[in-house]
């Protein structure tokens, strides 16, 4: 239950992946990108590209779901396995918003006495993505990798 890394500082409503291609665009933003053989879990809101996996679209996703039954498919073994990772990191935003948490970064940026990138005008480098890619290869990559690991789910010896 570690932040590695923090991006604030947006008013209103915007979808996550707009926030994170506006941090990838943003040469100073200096966020951690993986590996180019480690990913991210990420939600269905994000693109299943290298560096960052999606569960299956259309298919059971929610640890309520499968309280009716249990996942049957390779790609609900999968979402259930997902799902159940990214419960860790949704309790982590659960105990960094109970607790009143004194940290200089966060109380900074409520005192307006942080610097940070300009993401709406020139201080975005729209060329370089810092390592996402959303390309049909990298797309194919991950939906090659997330296949092999719903495969592995089903073999006998891993239940």
């Amino acid at each position: 239950m570690i932040f590695t890394f923090v991006w604030a500082g947006w008013e209103g409503i915007a979808h996550d992946s707009r926030v994170l291609k506006e941090v990838a665009f943003n040469s100073t933003s200096g966020f951690p990108f993986p590996p180019p053989d480690k990913y991210y879990l990420s939600d269905a809101a994000y693109t299943n590209t290298r560096g960052f996996m999606a569960p299956y679209r259309n298919t059971r996703y929610w640890l309520a779901d499968f309280r009716r039954g249990r996942p049957l498919t390779r790609e609900e073994r999968f979402n259930h396995a997902h799902a159940q990772l990214r419960n860790v990191i949704e309790r982590a935003y659960g105990v960094l918003k109970k607790y009143n948490i004194e940290d200089d970064l966060f109380r900074n940026f409520e005192e307006d006495t942080i610097v940070t990138p300009d993401v709406q005008g020139g201080g975005i480098d729209r060329e370089n993505i810092q390592g996402i890619e959303w390309d049909p290869e990298a797309v194919e990559y991950m939906h090659v990798l997330r296949d092999q690991i719903a495969n592995r789910l089903l073999s006998p010896t891993l239940h």
